[in-house]
C-alpha cells in the first residue's frame, strides 16, 4: 500500500525537524562554554537535565495528545519549539535567556513525536507498522546526520542568522501541519488472544517444562516474560556511552576527519538498513531480537576496545546493528502488548530512553574518568561490553523471582481458599 499525502509530509517534516534541530544542539555545549564562559560542571549539568526533558516529556506529551488530539498537539510542540528557536537571538547576549531557550527547544521535542508516530501508524496494522516506523526513524537520523555539517560554517560566525533560520523553518513546517486532517489514535489491537499469551505464557512455559522456569531464568526469554520498556532503559544505557564516548575516544587515536566519516558511514547504515529489515525484524520472535541486539553490543563495545581505525569502524556497524534491532523491535513489542492508544505508548517508550540515556551520563563520565586517569581507556569499552551481557541477564533473573512469587501468592491464596471450602464456619 502506498503513502498517503500525510505520511509523505509527515516524513518530510521530520528530516526537516530533526535537520534544524541537529543544527543547532550539538553545538550547545560550545556556545555555552564558549561564548557564555560557563564552567564545563554547569555545562554538562544543564545538558543533563535538558536531555532528561526532551526524553521523559513525552509522557506529558502523550498525555496532551488523549485530551486535544495528534494534529493539535504536534501544533503545540512545533510553536513551542520555534520560540526556543527565536529565543536563542536574545540569548546571545544573555546567558539565562540562552539556558531557557534549550529548555523550550526541549519541551517541544518532548510533546512532539508521540504525536508524529501516532498519527504517522494511525489505522495501520501489524503489517504496516514495522515499515512506517523504520521510513520515520530514517528520516529522523538523516537529517540529524545532516544537521551538524550543515550548520558548522556559521555556528561561531554568524550564529543569530543560524538561529533565526531555523526559527523560520519550524514556523513553516508547522503551518504544514496545520493542513493535515485530523486522525484519531486508536487504542492498541492487543486482542483477547495476546492478552492471554502475556498474563499466562509463563504458566505454559512451566507446564511444558515441568515448571523447571522456576530454578532456570533463561526460560523466561520468552517474549511474553520480558518488559519492553526495561529493556529499552537498558538498550539506551548501553547504546549512550558510545554516542557520548566515542569522540573522544576515537579522535586522538585517529582523527577529526576519520572521526567524521565514521559517524557518516554510520548514518547513511542506519537510514538504508533500517527500512530495509523492518518487516524481517517485525517477524523475529521477542526473544531472538534480544539477543541479537544486545549481543551485537556487547561485540561492538568490545571491539571498540581494540582502538585504531578497523576496530573503531568495525564497533561502530556492531553498534548500528544493535540499534536498528533494539529500538525499532522494542517499539513494536510494547505497540503489540498494550491495549492504550500509541501516542501514549510511544510517550512511555520516550521516558524510558530519558531514564537510560540520564544514567548513562551519570555513569558513564565517572567510568570514562577513572578509565583516563588509570591510562586504560580501553578498560573502558569492556566494561560497558560486560553491562551489555549482564544486566539484561540480571532483568531476565529479576522476572524470574517477580513471577515465582506471584505464583507462591496465587497459590498460597488458591489454599486458602480451598482450606475456607472444606471447613466452612
Amino acid at each position: 500500500m502506498p503513502l498517503t499525502a500525510s505520511q509523505v509530509f509527515l516524513l518530510g517534516a521530520s528530516f526537516l525537524i530533526t535537520l534544524g534541530s541537529f543544527a543547532v544542539l550539538p553545538y550547545m555545549s560550545v556556545l555555552l562554554h564558549v561564548r557564555f564562559g560557563l564552567g564545563l560542571g554547569v555545562v554538562g549539568a544543564v545538558l543533563a537535565v535538558a536531555s532528561l526533558v526532551q526524553f521523559s516529556g513525552g509522557v506529558v506529551g502523550a498525555a496532551l495528545a488523549a485530551r486535544i488530539g495528534l494534529r493539535a498537539t504536534m501544533l503545540v510542540a512545533l510553536a513551542v519549539r520555534t520560540a526556543g528557536f527565536a529565543a536563542f537571538v536574545p540569548g546571545l547576549t544573555r546567558p539565562l535567556v540562552a539556558v531557557g531557550a534549550l529548555f523550550l527547544v526541549s519541551c517541544g521535542a518532548a510533546l512532539y513525536l508521540p504525536a508524529n508516530k501516532a498519527y504517522l501508524v494511525a489505522g495501520y496494522g501489524h503489517e504496516r507498522r514495522p515499515g512506517l516506523l523504520a521510513a520515520s526513524g530514517s528520516a529522523f537520523n538523516a537529517g540529524i546526520a545532516l544537521g551538524p555539517p550543515a550548520a558548522a560554517p556559521f555556528v561561531l560566525t554568524s550564529p543569530a542568522g543560524l538561529f533565526t533560520g531555523v526559527a523560520v523553518l519550524f514556523a513553516l513546517v508547522g503551518a504544514g501541519h496545520a493542513l493535515l486532517p485530523g486522525v484519531a489514535d486508536e487504542k492498541g489491537e492487543r486482542t483477547e488472544e495476546k492478552a492471554e499469551e502475556s498474563a499466562e505464557g509463563g504458566a505454559k512455559v512451566g507446564a511444558a517444562s515441568g515448571h523447571q522456569d522456576d530454578a532456570n531464568p533463561s526460560a523466561l526469554s520468552t517474549p511474553s516474560a520480558l518488559p519492553p520498556f526495561a529493556l529499552t532503559v537498558l538498550a539506551v544505557y548501553v547504546f549512550m556511552f558510545f554516542q557520548h564516548y566515542l569522540a573522544l575516544y576515537a579522535v586522538p587515536r585517529t582523527s577529526t576527519a576519520f572521526y567524521g566519516t565514521v559517524l557518516m558511514g554510520y548514518a547513511i547504515l542506519l537510514v538504508v538498513a533500517q527500512p530495509l529489515s523492518a518487516r524481517r525484524l517485525a517477524a523475529l520472535p521477542y526473544a531472538t531480537a534480544l539477543r541479537i541486539g544486545f549481543g551485537a553490543m556487547a561485540v561492538g563495545t568490545a571491539v571498540l576496545a581494540l582502538g585504531g581505525r578497523a576496530g573503531i569502524a568495525v564497533g561502530a556497524v556492531l553498534l548500528c546493528l544493535g540499534e536498528i534491532v533494539l529500538f525499532l523491535k522494542n517499539d513494536l513489542e510494547a505497540l503489540d502488548r498494550s491495549s492504550a492508544p500509541a501516542a501514549t505508548v510511544f510517550g512511555r517508550q520516550r521516558l524510558a530512553a530519558g531514564l537510560g540515556a540520564f544514567a548513562a551520563a551519570v555513569v558513564g563520565g565517572q567510568l570514562y574518568g577513572a578509565a583516563e586517569r588509570a591510562s586504560a581507556v580501553p578498560v573502558f569499552w569492556l566494561l560497558v561490553s560486560a553491562q551489555a551481557v549482564v544486566l539484561p541477564a540480571l532483568l531476565v533473573v529479576c522476572v524470574a523471582g517477580t513471577r515465582r512469587r506471584a505464583r507462591a501468592r496465587a497459590r498460597r491464596r488458591a489454599g486458602g481458599e480451598l482450606v475456607g471450602a472444606r471447613h466452612p464456619r
